[in-house]
């Protein structure tokens, strides 16, 4: 077919003659299929561990919060946000993230013992509690340094962190990270960073310098490649290094509460200023240079 066709330009467009809306409105249902997607993922991952495929069930609550992750941005860029999108959202964040990770643990780790389906319920319990406290929040008045950080670990990373015994146990087999004392324990854990309020990075305005981009395509490289060869243990590692953010975002969270003023400087300068506290004023100085031209000039006149 030819490219210039009008088949592949559109409808002519005449005078007086209405665009037709079908397309678009089409497209604004995007952000609603990747959510039905995610739903679907973590329902899945439910059948995958009852026919004992580990592996399989634990690769689809990733890809739950892969398309999670999506769907919300997907939305903002196709000014396609709305009412119906945001309960789809929770309803499905509370399956996939909540009662189907619960039901993969139970059937796996936590089946045979007394207290196996208590530690599901709590689990899937602490999930729903969190997204419901996600969603008064939405309708409060937040201070602007919020936009940085969670309240609590969000629900697909409370998933995750929840099944990092599973995935020990489809890496290596039997072992003592299937003990029904440490699973427990670890089910509980997560439990309560999920329903915690401890602050946690939303890497909503993480900027990469540009003589760091190099480096950070090759460890997507890397990151790619163990994807594939060592998918269970890049999990665990991903895993324990959200641990070891934790304690460096309750940090910065109340270093920025303490100084709300900061908070309109990059996030370099920030950085430069917790090292060194004198070059606030510095930083105070130019940024205020750079705001207000047209007051100097009126100085000199």
């Amino acid at each position: 077919m030819n490219a210039d066709s009008p088949s592949r330009r559109g409808p002519s467009r005449a005078a007086g003659t209405v665009p037709r809306r079908r397309p678009q409105n089409a497209v604004r249902l995007l952000p609603s299929v990747i959510t039905i997607l995610a739903l679907c993922a973590g329902l899945s991952s439910v059948k995958f561990a009852l026919d004992g495929q580990i592996g399989t069930a634990i690769g689809f609550v990733g890809a739950a919060a892969v398309l999670d992750s999506l769907d919300g941005r997907v939305a903002r860029l196709l000014d396609a946000t709305s009412k119906i999108g945001a309960e789809l959202d929770s309803l499905a964040d509370a399956i996939s993230f909540g009662v189907a990770p619960a039901l993969v643990l139970y059937v796996t780790l936590l089946d045979g013992h007394a207290n196996g389906w208590i530690l599901a319920l709590v689990f899937a319990v602490c999930t729903v509690l969190r997204l419901a406290r996600f969603n008064t929040l939405l309708d409060e008045e937040m201070p602007a340094y919020s936009k940085d950080y969670f309240v609590g670990v969000p629900a697909p990373a409370g998933a995750l962190v929840a099944l990092a015994p599973l995935a020990a146990s489809a890496q290596w087999g039997d072992g003592w990270w299937e003990s029904y004392g440490l699973v427990a324990a670890w089910i509980l854990f997560s439990s309560v960073l999920v329903v915690s309020r401890v602050p946690t990075l939303a890497l909503k305005r993480l900027s990469v310098p540009p003589r760091m981009a190099a480096g950070l395509l090759v460890l997507v490289a890397v990151g790619a490649a163990a994807l594939v060869t060592y998918p269970f243990i890049l999990l665990l590692v991903l895993v324990g290094g959200y641990l070891v953010h934790i304690p460096f975002a309750i940090r910065s969270q109340r270093w920025v509460a303490a100084r709300p003023d900061t908070w309109d400087f990059p996030a370099r300068e920030r950085r430069a200023i917790r090292r060194d506290p004198s070059r606030r004023h510095s930083s105070e100085a130019r940024r205020l240079g750079l705001r207000r031209p047209e007051s100097r000039g009126r100085d000199h006149t």
